[in-house]
């Protein structure tokens, strides 16, 4: 009794403040994130900016990362992190079945992009970031940043040498990319992400369409594939960051401010990671050989993803809105000449 006197009589003088910190100081925020990634892969591409962030944050905030399909399937990434099951997710708007009208957009959109710059210069400087930021604030999601990753190019059991080689070959794509692909043959099949390796394995794949030659050999399709085609039909894929809008709107301003550095740093890692990694493995990489479609025959895949952006455009006023800005974009690097644009 005498101890509970004690006690009040010293809270009541220091006031109702000192009661409410220690249940401030024990209340962290704990978020769930689930990346499009596999673990190899995960380690480059999001790993590093999870643990940074837990780091620093440290007693405030702790996000607990999950891989490519451990809580729900990639294409349901979307609409868990809408509902709340899941805090924030690492993925392209593709992938994810994003209901947004700039879907399309995100992973590979054919011949949109040279290198990967392009797209933190096409969203921080053109007006995508604030497009994409617009589209998801309809629909209950933060959308935090956008940057690149990989180019887009095949990795087959046998030879690509022309366009003709193309044809009937069952590839796994994204939906976007494989729907244009589909005007050259291809014959695009969605499976879950890590029934790849085995689907090629056992023929149910004939090749992958999904990444640069550095993912080949992260996360060991270089291993079950025998050929990689140096034509690409994107320069790079564009992936973001998302998080639940309640959940967002939850957190201090520091702890915003931190989720945006840490991920800014993640798509500093993977300019540099993929950039060395795909010439490096281009050159000294022993377990795929290259391939070319000549240049005269692979203008005849340039010149239709015009027509696919054009077909895109009529989709919606948003669409049409972000076509133009990449045409504009491109024009710009185009007549800017070397090094942002030639041949």
């Amino acid at each position: 009794m005498t101890t509970r006197r004690k006690f009040l009589t010293t809270a009541a003088m220091a006031g109702p403040a000192a009661l409410a910190t220690p249940a401030i100081a024990q209340s962290k925020i704990r978020w769930r994130m689930q990346t499009y990634a596999g673990p190899a892969l995960a380690e480059h591409v999001i790993k590093p900016a999870i643990d940074s962030f837990n780091k620093i944050a440290g007693d405030q905030m702790e996000i607990e990362l999950f891989f490519a399909d451990q809580l729900v399937p990639t294409g349901e990434l979307f609409r868990a992190m809408q509902k709340g099951t899941i805090d924030a997710v690492q993925s392209d708007d593709d992938s994810m079945a994003s209901p947004t009208d700039v879907r399309v957009f995100g992973g590979y959109f054919p011949f949109a992009l040279r290198y990967s710059l392009d797209v933190p210069v096409l969203f921080n400087q053109y007006g995508l970031g604030k497009i994409w930021e617009e589209e998801y604030a309809k629909v209950g999601v933060k959308h935090i940043s956008a940057g690149s990753w990989d180019p887009c190019h095949f990795a087959t059991k046998d030879p690509i040498n022309s366009l003709a080689d193309l044809k009937g070959k069952r590839v796994f794509t994204f939906p976007t990319a494989g729907r244009f692909l589909s005007r050259f043959g291809v014959v695009p099949v969605t499976l879950p992400w890590e029934d790849i390796e085995v689907a090629v394995q056992t023929g149910e794949l004939d090749g992958i369409a999904w990444s640069g030659i550095t993912e080949d050999y992260t996360v060991g399709w270089a291993d079950v594939t025998d050929y990689f085609l140096t034509n690409n039909i994107s320069g790079a894929w564009i992936g973001h960051f998302f998080s639940n809008m309640d959940r967002w709107s939850e957190l201090p301003d520091n702890l915003k401010e931190l989720l945006k550095v840490t991920f800014d740093s993640s798509h500093y890692y993977r300019q540099w990671w993929y950039w060395g990694g795909e010439a490096d493995l281009r050159v000294n990489g022993p377990k795929m050989k290259l391939t070319s479609i000549p240049d005269a025959e692979w203008a005849q895949v340039e010149e239709a993803a015009k027509e696919f952006w054009d077909e895109i455009a009529d989709g919606s006023e948003t669409r049409a809105k972000v076509v133009k800005i990449i045409k504009d974009y491109n024009a710009v690097m185009r007549d800017a000449g070397r090094p942002y644009r030639y041949g």
